[in-house]
């Protein structure tokens, strides 16, 4: 089941993700007079909490600087409402799919039933992105409500990610820097993308070299690359609780309803390769099982 759920992630989250990377969807913040994309996407990520403080949402989102955080919320609550920004994030998030899927209107339905079967079975208990979401997932407009239960499922296994490094004795800055020095994400720009200082960089690096997890070049050791793949397969077996009320039959239906959609997305080329989500190309070594 765990390969399923590995699956069910790689198929939706490039969903989830165009409200990242496509160019309508980036102008967000703008559009509702927020200042840049970082405050447009604290703001877009954290509205279904309401409007949170930084100290919450830091520890909610988990490996973004605290400072970088604070830049934007709780600013943002002054200038738009959670609510505003839920209802824009929706219709955006559709119209990019519907403009690199113009036939999804077809099949979302038919896609968003089962996935709907296992966000109202998945428990909500210490999940809350998750538990948030779960409560949007009403929309009329069937390629909003695709595109929002792809989000539950992909918060979800995000706060079993969260969950997971905690377990593991990692804070946000370390598992970032152990992620780069793995491979995961890009080295280069991680760091910026979110929002430590480079002693922050270098002061995780060097708690995680006490550890034997990387070397003094700031690779990842065989002990580091192991841990790194125990945290994957840890959030997998988590994140396998979602699949527990589809027979096997009706999620492999999913997964390949799934996939015909993830193929015009990377077709489009929305989505960057690597990418700072640690996203791994569909076709690559981590396809589903």
């Amino acid at each position: 089941m765990e390969l399923r759920a590995r699956s069910l992630w790689l198929l939706t989250e490039p969903l989830h993700a165009v409200t990242y990377f496509d160019e309508e969807c980036r102008g967000l913040g703008k559009a509702l007079g927020l200042k840049g994309f970082w405050m447009g996407y604290f703001a877009s990520r954290t509205a279904p909490l309401g409007a949170v403080e930084p100290a919450l949402a830091t520890a909610a989102l988990g490996v973004f600087a605290p400072g970088m955080i604070a830049r934007a919320l709780p600013a943002a609550w002054g200038i738009v409402s959670p609510a505003h920004v839920l209802d824009e994030r929706a219709r955006r998030a559709a119209d990019a799919l519907r403009r690199i899927h113009p036939d999804l209107d077809r099949t979302a339905a038919e896609l968003a039933s089962p996935l709907l079967a296992i966000v109202e079975d998945a428990p909500t208990v210490a999940r809350p992105l998750f538990a948030a979401n779960r409560a949007l997932c009403d929309h009329a407009d069937p390629v909003e409500r695709l595109w929002q239960l792809s989000t539950a499922v992909r918060e979800f296994r995000g706060d079993a990610h969260l969950a997971v490094l905690a377990a593991e004795g990692l804070d946000g800055c370390e598992a970032l820097v152990l992620a780069a020095a793995s491979g995961r994400v890009p080295r280069d720009t991680m760091r910026q993308d979110r929002g430590w200082s480079e002693e922050d960089w270098a002061a995780a690096a060097d708690r995680l070299r006490s550890r034997g997890l990387v070397d003094e070049h700031g690779e990842a050791t065989d002990h580091g690359m192991q841990e790194r793949t125990r945290i994957e397969d840890e959030t997998d077996r988590l994140a396998a609780r979602l699949l527990r009320p589809l027979p096997r039959p009706e999620t492999d239906r999913l997964l390949e309803g799934l996939e015909v959609v993830v193929r015009r997305i990377l077709a489009a080329d929305v989505l960057p390769f690597p990418n700072p989500i640690g996203l791994p190309h569909p076709t690559e070594s981590e396809n589903r099982g």
